[in-house]
């Protein structure tokens, strides 16, 4: 039996959805330490899956997907711990990797693990997951070349998952998880907004790349808090993740409430509806879960980067 612990991560941008020189998409992230996607995988003669009802019918999919193209007899697949899907959070990248190698490991196929994201139709757009998923850490990845359209990772399968540009250690910083009780974005109304809202302007493209290179980047390797914090805050009014924003007003206000209560900034994964703050200050955790109790109601955690990807075990 193999068993596979996977992290979730935060997709704090995409870079580039203008596409003047030629490259489309890229994006930053940071891998979590939790929640995490843990799953056992064994030999099976066809498709057994027990410990969710919410990622189903994706496993039974990837197991198809796998199984068929290899000529392999199946799996067994155990879900032990999980996390909400469509909250911004990468649970699907991380849920198909993770069948994936557990099956890629029980049969030796050898298969590599950009090959297995495109088989599962990940990766297509952002290269975070597969790359927290690889690595762990905070990533930058360079998007894709000649892609010729707009559009999310989950249409996007005909591309591998882009080229890690950047990836660092992540100081040892808490943040501040907000997951309301919302959803996000997917489907076809997350590919009606890319091709409603691209191409973005290059004026904001360009300055969004300037906030990532010459603040962002340089507060992490100086492990300066406080200038990631301003960096994530000024993301939040640039380029696609704008328009994310805006798609989720109580997400901007719940920002707003972090900033006002101790966040050195706080800003929206992919299309949320988590929120996340960088901060020092201890009582935001709860301050912030009163918040979300009188309003939408909703879970709040206090995590740290991870800076390894997912752990594979041969039980």
């Amino acid at each position: 039996m193999i068993e596979i612990t996977a992290p979730s991560r935060l997709h704090i941008t995409l870079i580039d959805l203008n596409g003047a020189l030629g490259r489309i998409d890229g994006g930053v992230g940071l891998t979590l330490d939790s929640p995490s996607i843990k799953i056992q995988v064994k030999r099976h003669d066809g498709i057994s899956i027990s410990g969710t009802d919410t990622f189903e019918d994706r496993i039974k999919h990837i197991v198809e997907a796998v199984a068929t193209k290899h000529e392999v007899p199946g799996a067994a697949i155990r879900v032990v711990e999980e996390y909400r899907s469509h909250v911004g959070l990468g649970a699907g990248t991380q849920v198909a990797l993770a069948v994936a190698t557990g099956i890629n490991q029980l049969y030796d196929l050898n298969i590599g693990l950009h090959k297995l994201a495109r088989l599962t139709g990940r990766g297509g757009t952002s290269g975070i997951g597969v790359a927290a998923y690889e690595f762990g850490g905070f990533i930058v990845d360079g998007g894709h070349k000649n892609k010729g359209a707009f559009l999310p990772s989950s249409a996007s399968q005909a591309y591998s998952p882009a080229p890690v540009l950047v990836r660092y250690e992540f100081p040892e910083w808490n943040m501040v998880l907000a997951i309301p009780y919302l959803q996000g974005a997917s489907d076809m109304p997350e590919i009606d907004i890319f091709q409603q809202e691209c191409p973005i302007p290059l004026n904001e493209v360009q300055a969004l790349c300037h906030v990532v290179l010459m603040e962002m980047l340089p507060s992490i390797v100086e492990e300066d808090i406080e200038g990631f914090g301003r960096s994530i805050s000024r993301i939040q009014a640039l380029g696609f993740k704008r328009r994310e924003l805006a798609l989720q007003p109580f997400c901007k206000s719940l920002i707003d409430f972090m900033n006002e209560n101790g966040a050195l900034g706080a800003g929206m994964s992919s299309f949320g509806p988590t929120v996340y703050a960088i901060s020092d200050e201890k009582q935001l955790k709860p301050t912030v879960q009163r918040f979300l109790n009188e309003t939408v109601g909703g879970e709040v955690h206090l995590v740290k980067a991870r800076n390894e990807g997912a752990r594979v075990v041969k039980l």
